[in-house]
């Protein structure tokens, strides 16, 4: 086995076309991200055949640009890897089959990641100490998985969401109150100025067994409210709003977190995915691991964003163990993350 492993990474999942050169999982030397987040801006929200589209005007481009700025050759690359689910069929297809041929060209193994493990491993390259076993909150736009990584590739899923994910509600909220889209990042802000005890939205919980999510009652008592007060000329105060509902998305997500620390006794947490960028999630957690004494990990915000870098990070133990790819390897946008 090689001493310094190269790997060339692609992620098309959704709308950021990104391309990344990892060395032995850890150490970045380049992330290239190209968004569309100005062009899905006017519809408030991703339209996925556009998304398709740029990712095809922009994938050789950042390929390319990742390989310049890693200062690397094609001749220097030991694996290919990309994300070949879960996310939108189109946008993957893209990903999928320019790194099924860039592998084909030259003559690289092929390595498919699961784009949930890719935002897990992103820890990995933030906390170059991190090893398993850690508790994982993953929550973004699509997904709300609360894991138990038992080691590299292996992981049981103690919790998932029932309905909305947690990065779903933020834009709808976002949207229903004016802020726009991309809904997380802008609810964050405005939360900074509004008083987070100012509203009593409720906090699903479910039953006290279960360490599952569920976000729609939540959604709906928030708009509930909005309708409510502009019915009674009410004014509504979006800072209150932003801050209350986020403080109730976090104090869920923190509290199942601690709990499956305890539960796996466990004491490292760690975060991961769109979600994990929220400054107040973040707060919240690092002051509960440290109240427990858990150590308390989490990505960079560039890292919490879809990227290729974490891709690359995940297909590394892939590569150790051997776990390559065909050329049958097909975009799966409904791919789960599996208990193993």
């Amino acid at each position: 086995m090689k001493e310094n492993v190269l790997i060339l990474s692609i992620e098309s999942s959704c709308d950021e076309t990104a391309a990344a050169v990892v060395e032995n999982g850890r150490n970045v030397l380049s992330n290239v991200i190209s968004t569309q987040i100005e062009i899905h801006k006017e519809f408030g929200g991703v339209v996925p055949e556009v998304a398709s589209r740029k990712h095809i005007e922009n994938i050789s481009d950042v390929v390319e640009e990742a390989l310049k700025n890693a200062n690397v050759t094609s001749e220097q690359i030991d694996a290919v890897a990309v994300t070949y689910g879960p996310g939108l069929v189109g946008a993957l297809l893209v990903g999928v089959n320019f790194a099924k041929g860039l592998a084909f060209a030259w003559q690289k193994p092929l390595i498919g990641v699961n784009h949930i493990e890719g935002h897990i491993s992103a820890n990995y390259i933030e906390d170059k100490n991190l090893e398993p076993p850690f508790i994982c909150m993953v929550a973004s736009g699509g997904h709300s998985h609360l894991v138990y990584v038992k080691d590299y590739g292996k992981y049981e899923i103690l919790g998932v969401t029932r309905d909305d994910a947690a990065g779903e509600a933020f834009d709808k909220i976002a949207r229903a109150i004016g802020l726009g889209y991309p809904g997380g990042p802008l609810v964050d802000k405005t939360a900074k100025m509004g008083n987070k005890d100012a509203i009593k939205f409720p906090r699903v919980i479910i039953d006290e067994e279960t360490l599952d999510f569920s976000f729609s009652g939540l959604k709906s008592a928030v708009l509930n409210y909005i309708h409510n007060s502009e019915q009674k000329n009410e004014k509504v105060v979006i800072e209150d709003v932003a801050a209350s509902f986020q403080e109730a998305v976090v104090e869920v997500l923190a509290m199942k977190t601690m709990k499956a620390a305890k539960k796996k006794e466990c004491n490292t947490v760690a975060l991961a995915g769109g979600v994990a960028s929220n400054s107040r999630l973040r707060e919240i957690l690092q002051e509960q691991c440290l109240a427990a004494g858990y150590k308390f990990t989490k990505p960079s915000p560039v890292l919490c964003t879809d990227n290729a870098a974490m891709i690359g990070a995940a297909a590394y133990y892939k590569y150790l163990n051997k776990q390559f790819a065909d050329s049958s390897l097909n975009a799966l946008p409904n791919l789960e993350l599996e208990s193993n």
